[in-house]
Parts: C-alpha cells; structure tokens; sequence
C-alpha cells in the first residue's frame, strides 16, 4: 500500500542550511557535508516478527579552513544555536591543530568541472519511489512469506526486511554544490534447523528486485540439505565460493588501493604496481556509474569519482587518488611507476586517517562462453566443497594478504560433479594473492552483500588449493 509522506530534506533546504553557516563562520573557507534520512527495519526470529523501528536522522557536518588549519564538528540539528555551536566547535579545534602542508585549498567549481571531463561519469538512477514509500505492513508481508518457507519445511526463520531513502550533500565555499539521493531496501534470513542453518541475503536500490519467497527458499534448502552436517579432515580442497563469500574476502584488498596508502607503504601493493599478482582471468573496475552499484557519485570533497581500472587480467593498473594524495604522489619518486596521477573521486570527507578508497568494485564478467553458474562448478569437481559465506575474519598478514576466518550456514562436501552432504564448518588461512591466482572458473558477477565488506558486484567462483586449517564443532 502506497502512502503519502512528508518530503525528507530538500537541496534548498541544505543550501539554506550553508548559508547560515556561512554568515556565522569567520574561516578563510567552510564546507558542509550533509548525510541522513529515514530508515525502518522490521526484525524477527523464531518464525515471529519481535522489533519494528524506524528513524529519520540528518548529519550536519561544518569543516572550517584557515592558515593551512583544517577541523570539523557534526551535529544532528539544524536550528540556529545548534548552527551557531557547530561554527564554534569547528573552529575552536582548528586554531590547535598544527599547520598541515599537505592541505589543498577547498577545490573550485572549474576544478570539479575539469576533474569530471574525463571521469566517464554517466547518469544513474538509484531513487525508486516504490522503496521509498514501503510501510510496516509490506516488510510484514515479506516476513510472513519466509516465515511460511521455514515453517512448511520445519525450520525456524530470522532476519530483517528493511527500508531507507536518503540524501548526501556537499556545498563550499568557493561554489561547489552536489547532491544525491537514493534508496535501499534489504532482506536478509537465516533458517535454522536442529543441526544445520542456511543464509542468503540481498539489497537493492529498487525493492521490486528482491525475492522474498525465492531468497527463503535457498535458505531453506541449505538448511536441509546440510542437515546432521559430518566432520571432514582440514586440508587444501577446491573450493566453490558462493558471490557472498567472494566478497567478504576480496574487500579486505581494496583498502590498499590508495595513493596514500602506496605513499605510506602499508599497501600490499608497494613494488608490485605493474606486476602480475592475479590470475589473468581477474579484471576489476571501481565503477560508481554501473547499473549494480549504488552511492554518490562524488566523493568527500565533491570531486566526481572516476571509473577506474584496478586490475586488468591479474595486473594491478592503478590506484585511486583524492586531492592531496594526487599532489603528494605527483611530488614523489614514485610518480613514474604509478601511471597517470590525478584525483579519481575517491576521497572522504578531510581531515580523516584513511584518505581515500575504492568502494564501487566491479568484477568484470568472464571471456564470452567461460561463465559457470555455481551448479556447472559442482558438476565439473571431482571432489570440493561448496561454500555459502565466510564470517569472523581477521588478516594475518597485510602485505601478503593472508587472511583467517570460518564458513557458515552451509558448507558442504562435493563430490563427483555432485552436493553429497553439509560438513562441520571449518576454519581457513588463505592468502588473497594465492586465491586470486588460483580461479579455476568464473561466473557472471551479480550485486552481493554479505557482513565482512562493502557490497560489490561479484562473481562466484571456483578455487584450486584452498587452504582449510581446522574443523569445528558446529
């Protein structure tokens, strides 16, 4: 049922917003980062619905800039003492910082303008109304269809179903102005039996992608089929990873994928620009623009993100750049071993301890005619095992990427090309190096999300040599 509601913040309303702040800052320069929105979640366990919340919030974000001193200070309220105290606080912590050579005037609107020509910016549509205007009572109904799913098969159903729109913002100074919105809506459900789970889980910006009944059903299956799971000896198997389980391993990697993490020499990257690292059927963009992807498309200082090829077929090509780590880069010895230098769009809001990062990744589909689905995987493996997601990881060792973490909700043997039976969940220790040279097969990638990462758009895929270190009890 659709229903009228009251307009969230409005551009003008944040353009309002900034020119207060503006008249009541006595900074050489001030800019405003604006984030929030409403949000609603319906949660439930044991096959009944046992929290419905829902929030609209708004992040007002002041950073001042005076005398190569930068600061900011956030508040949740727009009235004019909060404004006021905003101003203050800001200020008050930049007149203690020390001078930062490395800070960059605020960038002008002609340099934003320059900066997108080549940005390969398009359109994107990421507001749907039908997200926007989802109300208790439709999340009910997509908890009441997998509720329906776990009891016909006699398990217990958990998760949530939940809905938001929002709004992301950035006006300065000197005249830049961008703004966002989008929607997002999200089922998640674990299916719990005696011995054994299943789990899938999905988000859109568009709520008519979602399959409630479809998404309960894989759950579902999982659950009984991994029923009674048995214990199998740890070891290197061939391993079909499921796109959740893909993408909360690689998205340990792309934090390294920075000017300033290079600059910095804490990326597992530093000496191995250019080189093959991967397996020559790994290809990867940042790709704010692609029609799975959701986000702003401009970044923390309003510099319009760039798509940007990471890797292409195993060799890492580029890094992503904000402005200051661009300049720093332009200045240093290693200018002419890291390709073109120039911000790509990919910085946050300063002063921060990160710089700048990836967050779009895009896998990029296999040669024509090389796709697998995961069931062609299973039919051409000997002996393997089918994994659904990884949980609880932890890196080892950054600069080889080493990586510690456990399988969950359904984790089974295959053997001759078949699903045999669900096995105790085991431990890992896996290098991402080895991992990404290693992919036997490739499927088309698709919008995941899981608990570890950021989403990307992902492929499963099938792994040789995948290290198993231990089983557990569960």
């Amino acid at each position: 049922m659709l229903t009228a509601k009251r307009p969230m913040l409005t551009r003008e309303q944040a353009a309002s917003i900034f020119d207060r702040l503006r008249r009541l800052s006595a900074a050489d320069e001030i800019e405003l980062l604006i984030s929030g929105g409403r949000s609603a979640l319906t949660r439930f366990a044991n096959n009944t619905i046992h929290q419905n919340m829902a929030e609209e919030e708004y992040h007002i974000s002041a950073r001042v800039s005076f005398g190569g001193r930068t600061a900011r200070a956030t508040t949740n309220k727009h009235d004019d003492d909060s404004l006021r105290r905003l101003v203050q606080s800001a200020e008050a912590l930049a007149r203690v910082q020390q001078p930062d050579p490395d800070l960059l005037p605020m960038p002008s609107p002609d340099e934003v303008t320059s900066n997108a020509a080549d940005s390969g910016a398009v359109a994107v549509r990421r507001y749907f109304d039908r997200t926007a205007r989802l109300t208790p009572q439709d999340r009910a109904r997509s908890v009441a269809v997998m509720v329906d799913v776990a009891k016909k098969h006699g398990l217990n159903a958990a998760g949530i179903v939940s809905s938001a729109e929002s709004v992301e913002g950035i006006f300065n100074s000197r005249g830049v102005t961008d703004w966002h919105q989008q929607t997002l809506a999200e089922l998640s459900v674990t299916m719990l039996g005696d011995t054994s789970s299943g789990w899938q889980k999905a988000n859109s910006p568009d709520a008519a992608e979602l399959d409630s009944q479809r998404l309960a059903e894989i759950a579902a299956e999982k659950a009984i089929r991994s029923k009674d799971p048995r214990e199998l000896a740890p070891g290197k198997y061939t391993v079909i990873l499921e796109p959740a389980a893909v993408l909360d391993a690689v998205g340990f990697m792309f934090w390294d994928f920075g000017g300033s993490a290079i600059l910095e020499q804490r990326s597992f990257l530093n000496d191995r620009i250019g080189t093959q690292i991967f397996g020559e059927n790994i290809t990867v963009w940042d790709d704010a623009y692609h029609p799975l992807q959701s986000g702003a498309p401009f970044d923390g200082e309003g510099i319009k993100r760039h798509r940007v090829k990471l890797i292409d077929k195993g060799v890492v090509q580029r890094v992503t750049y904000a402005r200051s780590s661009a300049r720093r880069m332009e200045q240093s010895e290693m200018a002419s071993r890291v390709g073109r230098i120039k911000p790509t769009g990919h910085g946050f809001g300063l002063p921060n301890e990160i710089s700048e990062a990836p967050l779009n990744m895009v896998f990029e589909s296999p040669a024509e005619g090389q796709s697998q689905t995961v069931e062609q995987m299973i039919a051409t493996t000997e002996r393997g095992i089918l994994v659904t997601r990884l949980w609880y990881i932890r890196e080892v060792d950054p600069y080889e990427k080493i990586l510690t973490g456990m399988t969950r909700d359904g984790t089974f043997l295959v053997e001759a090309g078949k699903l045999q039976h669900g096995i105790l969940n085991f431990r890992f220790n896996e290098s991402l190096l080895h991992m990404l040279q290693n992919v036997e097969a490739m499927g088309l990638p698709v919008r995941a999300t899981g608990e570890e990462s950021m989403d990307m758009v992902v492929p499963p895929m099938k792994v040789c040599d995948f290290n198993f270190t231990e089983s557990t009890k569960f």
